[in-house]
């Protein structure tokens, strides 16, 4: 049986490659996994804003959110990241498989600019499975705001 994911991108009639991989313990594993660059590992992060008011922030595997810049975007003062529980409770999804395609809420999703153009890989829904797809086609199909809500990964 797919996974709601898979389910959401085939009603869409999104078209999407499926990449089945292994376990990877960070983003350069997946990268090397999927066979794309790391910004093309794009991240689903779950933000709340309160309560039960979550929202999807997609970004490059190299980038990190700008919290100013959402902040500002969305008009808020304060937003936050729920912890494990709270992600698969507002998602139905865990941690590592987090994709807006098929979560158990339709959230709002906002992607960062640098998406567009692009062929990213996202997570499926399930662990060790990623689907390829075309950033701009998939932007659509989320009705995602698009933005610069990035800053670079600090480096170590």
């Amino acid at each position: 049986m797919p996974s709601p994911a898979i389910t959401a991108l085939d009603a869409a009639q999104l078209p999407y490659r499926l990449v089945s991989h292994g376990a990877v313990g960070s983003l350069a594993e997946a990268a090397a996994a999927r066979g794309v660059a790391v910004p093309d590992v794009v991240k689903t992060i779950v933000v709340r804003r309160g309560g039960n008011d979550h929202l999807f922030v997609l970004t490059p595997g190299d980038r990190v959110i700008s919290w100013p810049k959402l902040r500002t975007l969305l008009g808020v003062h304060r937003l936050s990241m729920p912890d494990a529980a709270g992600a698969l409770a507002a998602t139905g999804y865990e941690r590592g498989t987090i994709t807006p395609f098929g979560a158990s809420t339709a959230w709002p999703v906002v992607a960062d600019e640098r998406l567009r153009g692009r062929e990213i890989t996202l997570g499926a829904g399930e662990r060790g499975l990623a689907i390829a797809v075309d950033a701009d086609a998939a932007i659509a199909a989320l009705d995602a705001t698009v933005a610069d809500v990035t800053d670079p990964q600090p480096t170590r």
